[in-house]
Protein backbone atom coordinates (compact mmCIF):
# COMPACT_ATOMS: atom_id res chain seq x y z
CA UNK A 1 0.00 0.00 0.00
CA UNK A 2 2.75 2.46 0.96
CA UNK A 3 4.76 1.48 -2.11
CA UNK A 4 1.77 2.11 -4.36
CA UNK A 5 1.19 5.50 -2.75
CA UNK A 6 4.85 6.43 -3.17
CA UNK A 7 4.66 5.40 -6.84
CA UNK A 8 1.63 7.62 -7.33
CA UNK A 9 3.31 10.55 -5.62
CA UNK A 10 6.39 10.30 -7.85
CA UNK A 11 4.27 10.11 -11.00
CA UNK A 12 2.09 12.93 -9.68
CA UNK A 13 5.10 15.15 -9.08
CA UNK A 14 6.28 14.52 -12.64
CA UNK A 15 2.83 15.36 -14.04
CA UNK A 16 2.55 18.37 -11.75
CA UNK A 17 5.91 19.69 -12.91
CA UNK A 18 4.57 19.81 -16.48
CA UNK A 19 1.40 21.54 -15.30
CA UNK A 20 3.63 24.01 -13.44
CA UNK A 21 5.56 24.91 -16.60
CA UNK A 22 2.37 25.69 -18.51
CA UNK A 23 0.82 27.50 -15.53
CA UNK A 24 3.98 29.60 -15.15
CA UNK A 25 3.46 30.81 -18.72
CA UNK A 26 -0.10 31.85 -17.82
CA UNK A 27 1.19 33.82 -14.84
CA UNK A 28 4.04 35.48 -16.73
CA UNK A 29 1.82 36.68 -19.57
CA UNK A 30 -0.75 38.04 -17.15
CA UNK A 31 1.79 39.86 -15.00
CA UNK A 32 3.55 41.65 -17.84
CA UNK A 33 0.81 42.29 -20.39
CA UNK A 34 -2.55 41.39 -18.78
CA UNK A 35 -2.89 38.65 -21.40
CA UNK A 36 -5.03 35.56 -20.74
CA UNK A 37 -4.16 32.96 -23.36
CA UNK A 38 -6.74 30.19 -23.54
CA UNK A 39 -4.82 28.64 -26.43
CA UNK A 40 -1.93 27.88 -24.05
CA UNK A 41 -2.66 24.16 -23.99
CA UNK A 42 -2.77 23.99 -27.79
CA UNK A 43 0.53 25.89 -27.84
CA UNK A 44 2.03 22.82 -26.12
CA UNK A 45 0.87 20.50 -28.91
CA UNK A 46 2.37 22.45 -31.80
CA UNK A 47 6.08 22.04 -30.81
CA UNK A 48 5.52 18.31 -30.32
CA UNK A 49 4.25 17.94 -33.90
CA UNK A 50 7.09 20.11 -35.20
CA UNK A 51 9.62 17.91 -33.39
CA UNK A 52 7.98 14.77 -34.80
CA UNK A 53 8.10 16.24 -38.29
CA UNK A 54 11.79 17.09 -37.90
CA UNK A 55 12.54 13.57 -36.66
CA UNK A 56 10.66 12.07 -39.63
CA UNK A 57 12.95 14.09 -41.91
CA UNK A 58 15.98 12.36 -40.40
CA UNK A 59 17.11 14.90 -37.81
CA UNK A 60 18.40 13.57 -34.48
CA UNK A 61 16.24 14.15 -31.42
CA UNK A 62 18.25 17.06 -30.02
CA UNK A 63 18.19 18.86 -33.38
CA UNK A 64 14.43 18.27 -33.68
CA UNK A 65 13.96 19.86 -30.25
CA UNK A 66 15.94 22.92 -31.35
CA UNK A 67 13.83 23.23 -34.50
CA UNK A 68 10.65 22.95 -32.41
CA UNK A 69 11.95 25.63 -30.04
CA UNK A 70 12.79 28.03 -32.88
CA UNK A 71 9.38 27.54 -34.51
CA UNK A 72 7.64 28.02 -31.17
CA UNK A 73 9.55 31.23 -30.40
CA UNK A 74 8.71 32.64 -33.84
CA UNK A 75 5.06 31.54 -34.11
CA UNK A 76 3.88 31.24 -30.50
CA UNK A 77 6.02 34.06 -29.21
CA UNK A 78 6.77 36.84 -31.69
CA UNK A 79 3.94 36.40 -34.21
CA UNK A 80 1.34 35.69 -31.54
CA UNK A 81 2.17 38.95 -29.78
CA UNK A 82 2.53 41.06 -32.93
CA UNK A 83 -0.47 39.80 -34.88
CA UNK A 84 -3.00 39.03 -32.15
CA UNK A 85 -2.13 40.41 -28.72
CA UNK A 86 -1.01 43.91 -29.71
CA UNK A 87 -4.03 44.73 -31.94
CA UNK A 88 -6.66 43.22 -29.60
CA UNK A 89 -5.34 44.12 -26.15
CA UNK A 90 -6.01 47.81 -26.76
CA UNK A 91 -9.71 46.87 -26.87
CA UNK A 92 -9.51 45.31 -23.37
CA UNK A 93 -8.97 41.72 -22.22
CA UNK A 94 -12.28 40.12 -23.25
CA UNK A 95 -11.80 40.36 -27.04
CA UNK A 96 -8.34 38.84 -26.63
CA UNK A 97 -9.72 35.99 -24.51
CA UNK A 98 -12.30 35.17 -27.19
CA UNK A 99 -9.64 35.41 -29.89
CA UNK A 100 -7.31 32.99 -28.08
CA UNK A 101 -10.15 30.48 -27.73
CA UNK A 102 -10.67 30.73 -31.48
CA UNK A 103 -6.91 30.42 -32.04
CA UNK A 104 -6.84 27.20 -30.01
CA UNK A 105 -9.62 25.74 -32.17
CA UNK A 106 -7.81 26.85 -35.32
CA UNK A 107 -4.57 25.16 -34.20
CA UNK A 108 -6.43 21.94 -33.38
CA UNK A 109 -8.16 21.77 -36.75
CA UNK A 110 -4.99 22.68 -38.64
CA UNK A 111 -3.00 19.94 -36.91
CA UNK A 112 -5.84 17.46 -37.48
CA UNK A 113 -6.00 18.25 -41.19
CA UNK A 114 -2.21 17.86 -41.57
CA UNK A 115 -1.47 14.91 -39.28
CA UNK A 116 -4.84 13.24 -38.90
CA UNK A 117 -6.74 12.30 -35.75
CA UNK A 118 -4.60 9.41 -34.51
CA UNK A 119 -2.09 9.64 -31.66
CA UNK A 120 1.62 9.42 -32.48
CA UNK A 121 4.30 7.94 -30.21
CA UNK A 122 7.08 10.24 -29.07
CA UNK A 123 10.68 9.27 -28.14
CA UNK A 124 10.96 8.40 -24.47
CA UNK A 125 13.32 6.93 -21.90
CA UNK A 126 12.72 3.27 -21.13
CA UNK A 127 13.37 1.42 -17.91
CA UNK A 128 14.04 2.68 -14.42
CA UNK A 129 15.36 1.60 -11.05
CA UNK A 130 14.04 0.34 -7.73
CA UNK A 131 14.11 2.29 -4.50
CA UNK A 132 13.02 -0.30 -1.97
CA UNK A 133 9.65 -1.53 -3.21
CA UNK A 134 9.09 1.54 -5.39
CA UNK A 135 9.93 1.50 -9.09
CA UNK A 136 11.11 4.87 -10.38
CA UNK A 137 10.91 5.29 -14.15
CA UNK A 138 13.72 7.12 -15.90
CA UNK A 139 11.08 9.10 -17.77
CA UNK A 140 9.70 10.49 -14.48
CA UNK A 141 13.22 11.34 -13.34
CA UNK A 142 13.92 13.16 -16.61
CA UNK A 143 10.65 15.08 -16.43
CA UNK A 144 11.22 16.13 -12.84
CA UNK A 145 14.86 17.01 -13.43
CA UNK A 146 14.21 19.11 -16.55
CA UNK A 147 11.22 20.87 -15.03
CA UNK A 148 13.02 21.69 -11.78
CA UNK A 149 16.07 23.01 -13.64
CA UNK A 150 13.84 25.13 -15.90
CA UNK A 151 11.83 26.55 -12.99
CA UNK A 152 14.89 27.28 -10.86
CA UNK A 153 16.63 28.81 -13.87
CA UNK A 154 13.63 31.02 -14.57
CA UNK A 155 13.45 32.13 -10.94
CA UNK A 156 17.17 32.91 -10.91
CA UNK A 157 16.86 34.84 -14.16
CA UNK A 158 13.97 36.94 -12.82
CA UNK A 159 15.56 37.71 -9.46
CA UNK A 160 19.32 37.84 -10.10
CA UNK A 161 19.75 39.39 -13.52
CA UNK A 162 19.24 42.96 -14.61
CA UNK A 163 16.91 41.92 -17.42
CA UNK A 164 14.87 39.77 -15.07
CA UNK A 165 14.47 42.60 -12.59
CA UNK A 166 13.45 44.88 -15.46
CA UNK A 167 10.78 42.34 -16.42
CA UNK A 168 9.49 42.31 -12.84
CA UNK A 169 9.41 46.11 -12.77
CA UNK A 170 7.44 46.05 -16.02
CA UNK A 171 4.99 43.58 -14.51
CA UNK A 172 4.51 45.62 -11.34
CA UNK A 173 4.11 49.10 -12.86
CA UNK A 174 4.72 49.72 -16.59
CA UNK A 175 4.42 53.56 -16.44
CA UNK A 176 7.03 53.81 -13.68
CA UNK A 177 9.22 51.31 -15.52
CA UNK A 178 9.15 53.56 -18.59
CA UNK A 179 10.17 56.55 -16.44
CA UNK A 180 13.14 54.54 -15.20
CA UNK A 181 14.27 53.94 -18.79
CA UNK A 182 13.20 50.30 -19.02
CA UNK A 183 12.20 49.24 -22.57
CA UNK A 184 8.76 48.01 -21.56
CA UNK A 185 7.71 46.62 -24.94
CA UNK A 186 10.96 44.70 -25.25
CA UNK A 187 10.43 43.19 -21.80
CA UNK A 188 6.89 42.18 -22.70
CA UNK A 189 8.11 40.56 -25.92
CA UNK A 190 10.74 38.68 -23.91
CA UNK A 191 7.96 37.33 -21.72
CA UNK A 192 6.17 35.90 -24.78
CA UNK A 193 9.44 34.33 -25.94
CA UNK A 194 9.98 32.74 -22.51
CA UNK A 195 6.41 31.41 -22.58
CA UNK A 196 7.09 29.84 -25.99
CA UNK A 197 10.18 28.15 -24.54
CA UNK A 198 8.19 26.88 -21.55
CA UNK A 199 5.46 25.33 -23.69
CA UNK A 200 8.12 23.72 -25.90
CA UNK A 201 9.75 22.11 -22.87
CA UNK A 202 6.33 21.00 -21.62
CA UNK A 203 5.63 19.46 -25.04
CA UNK A 204 8.87 17.48 -25.02
CA UNK A 205 8.25 16.24 -21.47
CA UNK A 206 4.56 15.33 -21.68
CA UNK A 207 4.42 13.83 -25.18
CA UNK A 208 6.17 10.53 -24.30
CA UNK A 209 3.46 9.87 -21.71
CA UNK A 210 0.29 11.14 -23.40
CA UNK A 211 1.46 10.69 -27.01
CA UNK A 212 1.07 13.42 -29.63
CA UNK A 213 -2.48 14.12 -30.75
CA UNK A 214 -4.15 17.23 -32.12
CA UNK A 215 -6.62 17.62 -29.22
CA UNK A 216 -4.30 16.87 -26.28
CA UNK A 217 -3.78 20.55 -25.56
CA UNK A 218 -7.29 21.55 -24.45
CA UNK A 219 -7.44 19.49 -21.23
CA UNK A 220 -3.81 20.34 -20.43
CA UNK A 221 -4.47 24.05 -20.85
CA UNK A 222 -7.57 23.87 -18.66
CA UNK A 223 -5.73 22.13 -15.83
CA UNK A 224 -2.80 24.55 -16.09
CA UNK A 225 -5.19 27.50 -15.98
CA UNK A 226 -6.80 26.06 -12.84
CA UNK A 227 -3.32 25.58 -11.37
CA UNK A 228 -2.44 29.21 -12.05
CA UNK A 229 -5.65 30.39 -10.35
CA UNK A 230 -5.25 28.05 -7.38
CA UNK A 231 -1.63 29.01 -6.80
CA UNK A 232 -2.12 32.71 -7.47
CA UNK A 233 -2.52 34.10 -10.97
CA UNK A 234 -0.30 37.09 -10.22
CA UNK A 235 2.47 35.07 -8.58
CA UNK A 236 4.87 32.84 -10.51
CA UNK A 237 5.72 30.73 -7.47
CA UNK A 238 2.03 30.24 -6.73
CA UNK A 239 1.36 29.00 -10.26
CA UNK A 240 4.19 26.48 -9.90
CA UNK A 241 2.88 25.21 -6.56
CA UNK A 242 -0.64 25.01 -7.97
CA UNK A 243 0.61 22.87 -10.86
CA UNK A 244 2.38 20.43 -8.57
CA UNK A 245 -0.62 20.16 -6.25
CA UNK A 246 -2.96 19.40 -9.14
CA UNK A 247 -0.54 16.87 -10.60
CA UNK A 248 -0.45 14.88 -7.37
CA UNK A 249 -4.20 15.13 -6.82
CA UNK A 250 -4.86 14.12 -10.41
CA UNK A 251 -2.93 10.87 -10.02
CA UNK A 252 -4.51 10.11 -6.66
CA UNK A 253 -8.01 10.78 -8.00
CA UNK A 254 -7.37 8.53 -11.01
CA UNK A 255 -6.42 5.63 -8.72
CA UNK A 256 -8.61 5.99 -5.65
CA UNK A 257 -11.63 7.81 -7.07
CA UNK A 258 -14.16 7.18 -9.84
CA UNK A 259 -12.28 7.56 -13.14
CA UNK A 260 -15.17 9.48 -14.67
CA UNK A 261 -14.72 12.24 -12.07
CA UNK A 262 -10.96 12.62 -12.55
CA UNK A 263 -11.32 15.63 -14.85
CA UNK A 264 -13.63 17.32 -12.34
CA UNK A 265 -11.01 17.58 -9.58
CA UNK A 266 -9.29 20.73 -10.93
CA UNK A 267 -12.65 22.41 -11.53
CA UNK A 268 -13.91 21.60 -8.03
CA UNK A 269 -10.74 23.07 -6.52
CA UNK A 270 -10.99 26.08 -8.81
CA UNK A 271 -14.57 26.80 -7.70
CA UNK A 272 -13.58 26.41 -4.06
CA UNK A 273 -10.68 28.85 -4.37
CA UNK A 274 -12.74 31.38 -6.31
CA UNK A 275 -15.38 31.31 -3.56
CA UNK A 276 -13.17 31.31 -0.47
CA UNK A 277 -9.69 32.49 -1.52
CA UNK A 278 -9.86 34.18 -4.93
CA UNK A 279 -6.26 35.40 -4.75
CA UNK A 280 -4.98 31.80 -4.61
CA UNK A 281 -2.45 30.23 -2.30
CA UNK A 282 0.32 32.79 -2.75
CA UNK A 283 -1.40 35.47 -4.80
CA UNK A 284 -2.24 38.99 -3.72
CA UNK A 285 -5.52 40.82 -4.03
CA UNK A 286 -5.61 43.39 -6.81
CA UNK A 287 -7.82 46.45 -6.87
CA UNK A 288 -8.78 48.00 -10.18
CA UNK A 289 -10.50 51.25 -10.95
CA UNK A 290 -13.67 50.73 -12.97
Amino acid sequence: MLADLSQLLISGLATGAIYALVAAGFALLWQTSQTVNFAQGDFVVLPAFVALGAISLGLPFWAAVIVALLVAVLVLGVLFKRLMVDPLLQHDVLPLVIATIALGTLLQEALKSIWGARAFPFPSLDGGFDVGEVFVAWQDVAVLGCAVVAILGLQAFLTRTRTGRAMQATAQNPPVARLLGIPVQRMIMLTFVINAALVTLAAILISPVYLVKFDNGAPLGLVAFCAAIIGGFNQLRGAIIGGIVLGVLDNLAATYGPPSYRAAVPMILLIGFILFRPQGLLGRLEERTV
